[in-house]
């Protein structure tokens, strides 16, 4: 079965892509599904709602299956902000160089019990006859004092997972796919599509 990724971000579908190819997923993005010129407005207040909004309307238009995600890094310092504004926080989409200083300016000085954080992730799975599956993944952290490390994406060179000492960009790829907010949203989508 061909599903279509509903999502824009080269980097999540890469990501994506790597851990669903261990359950027998095929996805195919939505420029080779030639949606690539579609923007869904996300304008839920949370993460299921956006993930919700971008693979009903992906597949409502294709007719095809679709997955979405949609993620957030929630600092508890920031009363949860960027959250579901993680993409738009710096007031420009996509800026996350802006919108990493903003946070690191933001907590700056805070003891390192203070810089909690949880990175969030909701799948969801929207099939042409309505079908629906929702999963969560959530990773707890804290936020680096500076930016460490060149791998991941994103908020990932500020963010230190709990019991590690290092940020997800300077962490193997591996693990991030294992244990972060991302593959924990896979691993049991897996086991909802099992039930």
């Amino acid at each position: 079965m061909t599903i279509i990724a509903a999502t824009q971000n080269i980097n999540k579908l890469n990501e994506i892509s790597q851990i669903t190819k261990d359950f027998g997923m095929g996805l195919i993005s939505q420029a080779d599904a030639g949606l690539g010129h579609v923007v869904v407005d996300e304008n839920g207040s949370t993460c299921e709602e956006n993930s919700l909004i971008k693979a009903r309307t992906i597949c409502d238009i294709s007719g095809q299956p679709a997955i979405a995600d949609d993620s957030g890094l929630f600092v508890d310092a920031l009363d949860g902000a960027p959250g579901v504004n993680s993409a738009r926080y710096s007031g420009v989409h996509g800026d996350d160089a802006a919108a990493r200083k903003m946070i690191l300016k933001q907590i700056e000085g805070l003891p390192w019990k203070k810089r909690t954080a949880t990175f969030v992730c909701v799948i969801t799975m929207v099939y042409p006859d309505g079908r629906t599956i929702v999963a969560r993944g959530e990773c707890k952290g804290h936020i680096a004092k500076a930016e460490l490390g060149t791998g991941g994406f994103g908020y990932d060179c500020i963010f230190i997972p709990e019991g590690k000492r290092r940020t997800f960009a300077q962490l193997p790829q591996a693990y991030k796919n294992q244990y972060g907010h991302r593959g924990r949203a896979l691993a049991r989508l897996r086991e909802l599509l099992q039930i």
